[in-house]
């Protein structure tokens, strides 16, 4: 009896894991990449100065997207300041907030070079995606030049959050 109850919760583990598998950029993984990245001392403090440039927003928007799914499959990350530390607050959908490419930013990259940048592989670091065109970048250039360091971290984060990739495009 024990066995079959055993195999029971195994095999709906099972289902449930894959029943609820999370696309590449779709809203879950936009919540799992904020969860992310709060845990990553290098982009909380490494970029806490960043985020407090947000023209008094409250926070600065990230809006990413894979680009063979086009600009309307969009996700969003909001980074505040909270305690001296850059957090994402909220991941998921655009807000509907005016993106203002004086703070913000807007990124995108075919699914290839996400897959590149999110292993850290050479030539696709932070500065070697943007000035090779591999990541397709909107946003205050200056600004992003100051804190490579950290935003190569945020790519290489990309890499490390659950999401698979297929033909199809989160809705």
């Amino acid at each position: 009896m024990l066995k079959k109850i055993i195999l029971a919760t195994t095999v709906t583990i099972g289902l449930t894991s894959s029943a609820m598998a999370t696309e590449f950029m779709d809203q879950t993984w936009a919540k799992d990449m904020c969860n992310a990245w709060n845990k990553s001392s290098t982009l909380t403090s490494g970029l806490a100065e960043w985020s407090t440039n947000n023209k008094d927003r409250g926070y600065k928007l990230i809006q990413i997207y894979r680009t063979q799914c086009d600009s309307k499959s969009k996700i969003q990350l909001n980074i505040a300041n909270k305690d001296g530390k850059a957090m994402c607050v909220y991941g998921g959908k655009p807000d509907g907030k005016k993106v203002d490419t004086d703070v913000d930013y807007i990124m995108n990259a075919s699914d290839e070079d996400w897959t590149c940048m999110g292993k850290g592989s050479f030539g696709c670091g932070a500065m070697g995606a943007m000035m090779s065109g591999k990541l397709k970048f909107t946003g205050p250039k200056g600004e992003a030049m100051t804190v490579m360091g950290p935003f190569g971290a945020f790519l290489e984060l990309t890499g490390s959050v659950a999401g698979t990739k297929s033909e199809t495009c989160p809705q």
